[in-house]
């Protein structure tokens, strides 16, 4: 049986990789935290607390293998068990040198940080891209062999910050593919403007926290405010910031189900994140220290929750491949998935009558 390991970060990230993985029953997979063989690095990482704020710290690996115990998913931490026949990445931004042999898969898990000078700078001089301190150029390495991109539009992205075309294929992105699925739920606020924040200060970016709330106060106009922190965020910190700068009654959230709150509330403001994509799917008016109208043409394609299935399906034509990876076209093996796909769907009504 071929082994797929799966590497995961975020709970988002690990979650989208464990719904891949369950389109694949017919392979032995398995998962790892994202690890480096970079020695520094790791003296790092083990002996500071300079990445702690970062899905490389011991933090999220806790998070991320929690998960997968309670799933009953195989775990192989920094690939020390198994040697692998395919590698699926949630990031490019770490590729280690021993990975680059075997055949690898990279697939887009939210939202591409803002690309700055400083990124301009880490990319043309072929720096370490985890120099840019954030995830600029993740997807733009070209480090993997397939790219799985959430839309045309980050497709497009991707080929301009140096990932060839042939490479990048539109396949969806698990978690961010049917929003519309969240209107029916049981979250039991409505109508409030929503205001979801990002882990900046805990990334080393630098934030006005006071001035954004300030400035949600303004947009909300009377109107009732509910804050939703980032997972990563000082959770203690930012509600006290947030209860001293907004109206008596504002409700704040550490947790929950974040696509939920938005789908009750009746504007959205956020800062850097990927829930701004739920917010324009469901046809909120949204506000973003990204530019919304780039972000309207970047928003993943709504596919009625497909996108784990056409990534296994790369998956699967990939890991049977024979040929140089150059050579492959995976634009063209999506199409004939789907293709397979929509003529089982008509196929079905048929058989059910001919029975």
């Amino acid at each position: 049986m071929k082994k797929i390991l799966f590497i995961t970060g975020s709970i988002n990230q690990t979650t989208q990789m464990h719904q891949i993985a369950n389109e694949l029953p017919e392979f032995d997979c398995w998962f790892s935290q994202l690890f480096t063989d970079n020695a520094p690095l790791n003296y790092i990482l083990n002996n500071t607390k300079l990445f702690n704020g970062t899905v490389l710290s011991n933090k999220f690996r806790i998070i991320s293998e929690e998960y997968l115990n309670n799933h009953g998913l195989q775990i192989d931490f920094a690939a020390r068990k198994n040697q692998y026949d395919l590698v699926v990445f949630c990031t490019d931004l770490i590729v280690p040198q021993r990975m680059r042999k075997t055949k690898t898969i990279w697939v887009q898990e939210g939202m591409i940080d803002r690309y700055t000078p400083w990124s301009h700078i880490v990319r043309n001089l072929k720096l370490p891209p985890t120099l840019c301190g954030n995830t600029s150029l993740n997807g733009s390495s070209n480090r993997c062999d397939i790219y799985c991109a959430a839309s045309e539009g980050y497709r497009q992205y991707f080929a301009g910050k140096g990932t060839p075309k042939s490479k990048i294929v539109v396949a969806g992105m698990p978690n961010y593919d049917n929003l519309a699925q969240h209107v029916n739920n049981d979250f039991p606020h409505h109508g409030y403007v929503m205001v979801a924040t990002t882990d900046m200060r805990e990334t080393f970016r630098f934030e006005n926290r006071i001035a954004f709330i300030k400035k949600a106060v303004a947009i909300a106009n009377g109107r009732p405010l509910l804050f939703k922190l980032h997972p990563n965020e000082n959770a203690e910190r930012a509600e006290k910031e947030i209860k001293a700068n907004t109206p008596a009654g504002t409700l704040v959230y550490a947790k929950g189900n974040t696509n939920h709150m938005i789908a009750n509330s009746v504007e959205l403001i956020t800062q850097y994140s990927t829930v701004v994509y739920t917010g324009i799917a469901l046809g909120k008016k949204v506000h973003s220290l990204f530019d919304v109208d780039e972000l309207k043409r970047l928003t993943p394609v709504q596919n009625g929750g497909t996108s784990a299935k056409n990534i296994a399906a790369l998956c699967r034509d990939y890991i049977n491949y024979n040929g140089a990876a150059e050579n492959y076209d995976p634009i063209m093996a999506l199409a004939q998935h789907q293709a397979r796909e929509e003529a089982n769907l008509q196929l079905k009504p048929e058989l059910v009558e001919t029975w």
